[in-house]
């Protein structure tokens, strides 16, 4: 049987919430129920601390903080329930994708579009590649799903991840895998072993093997721009850093290894 979509709806309008209440309601496939309400960002942030959903239906333009800061701040849990924007506004569209939202609906909201973002979350969460444990004291794996089998790749041999497009790429020394999850939750599943260097890398600690000045290129037949980048070991291949964790990816050269 079809468990049913938890959701929270996020609104600072009382009748946006009653309509969207109903409109979850009535929606058949998959089956949704509206398990909490909130007017706020922070009333969100309480409901959240106690409680458990798989989506929230989001409005941006709130007193306080708006939808934008609070699907931000989401992202950094473990795990993290899905954003369905849902607002009058339509420019915010790119930065609210950026979050990796599961859609962007624009008030007033039909069945139809909210159905389909629903059925968006519920294949979002059937196809999210698990990290788990194997057996009592067994090592970590992520579990990606790949042409009708299922493989599992050990944590210890996943160099980096990067996020390109709509997928994420997950290297280690043999093989490339691709996965349909967000790289932020897969930051917090891995914990502190793997380490961000850009907005769409992240790389194993263990693999950092230096960090210089280079050029990188874009494309086969680009020059490159000079920019700081990391070898990965052992690959020898050269990864982008971001100025803003240029800070922490020097600590992470300079201070204790944390592993092999």
């Amino acid at each position: 049987m079809q468990k049913s979509l938890r959701v929270l709806v996020v609104d600072d309008e009382e009748m946006a919430r009653m309509r969207l209440r109903g409109l979850v309601g009535e929606n058949p496939d998959p089956m949704a129920e509206v398990v909490g309400e909130a007017a706020n960002a922070m009333q969100a942030l309480n409901w959240l601390a106690h409680n458990e959903c798989d989506v929230l239906l989001l409005d941006i333009h709130m007193p306080g903080h708006d939808g934008l800061q609070l699907a931000a701040e989401i992202k950094q849990r473990a795990r993290p329930p899905e954003v369905i924007f849902v607002t009058a506004y339509a420019e915010h569209a790119v930065t609210a994708f950026d979050l990796n939202a599961a859609d962007y609906l624009t008030k007033p909201v039909r069945r139809e579009r909210l159905q389909a973002a629903l059925q968006r979350v519920a294949q979002r969460q059937a196809q999210r590649p698990a990290l788990t444990v194997p057996n009592a004291g067994g090592e970590p794996v992520i579990v990606v799903s790949e042409l009708g089998r299922v493989v599992r790749v050990p944590v210890s041999e996943v160099l980096y991840l990067k996020a390109e497009l709509k997928y994420v790429t997950l290297r280690t020394t043999e093989r490339t895998y691709v996965l349909d999850d967000a790289l932020s939750d897969l930051e917090q599943r891995l914990g502190e072993h793997f380490l961000r260097i850009h907005r769409n890398t992240l790389v194993a600690r263990r693999a950092l093997r230096a960090l210089e000045r280079r050029k990188l290129a874009v494309a086969a037949d680009d020059d490159g721009t000079e920019g700081w980048a990391v070898c990965v070991r052992p690959l020898d291949e050269w990864l982008a850093v971001s100025r803003r964790q240029l800070a922490a990816v020097r600590e992470a050269m300079t201070g204790s290894s944390s592993g092999p």
